[in-house]
């Protein structure tokens, strides 16, 4: 199950095909799917939360938190709406596609892909942005 909730007023747009798309993202990488919440934030609430769990005085665009079992994905995924909108305007991109690489790339996370050394962020880029393009040219 793919829950989305949010803190503020954002809703997101079109959940249904965002939903099927995580899910088959999930699937691809073979795994199954179990709980998977998307909690969407402002900038406030993800810097509190970074404090507490990862003791980062910053403010991020995603924070993911892992529960996994085996080959069974579930997890929370925080999503910073402030950020994500920020990094559309610097990176050229709608706020939907900055926001779908964001939901992809907590989901890879879930998955077990890592971005703590050059090598594993360029695997995740590229695994992003595999899946975008699945996204955007359905």
């Amino acid at each position: 199950m793919i829950r989305f909730t949010s803190q503020t007023n954002f809703k997101l747009k079109e959940a249904r095909l965002y939903r099927a798309w995580i899910k088959e993202v999930i699937l691809k990488e073979s795994f199954d799917l179990g709980e998977l919440n998307f909690l969407f934030c402002d900038d406030p609430h993800i810097h509190k939360l970074n404090l507490e769990f990862l003791k980062h005085d910053t403010f991020t665009d995603i924070l993911t938190f892992d529960s996994s079992l085996g080959k069974t994905v579930n997890g929370d995924i925080c999503i910073s709406v402030d950020r994500v909108r920020e990094n559309a305007k610097e990176q050229q991109v709608t706020f939907y596609n900055e926001l779908s690489r964001v939901l992809v790339h907590g989901v890879l996370h879930l998955c077990g892909y890592n971005d703590s050394s050059e090598a594993e962020k360029a695997v995740m880029r590229s695994k992003e942005n595999e899946y975008l393009f699945q996204f955007f040219s359905e």
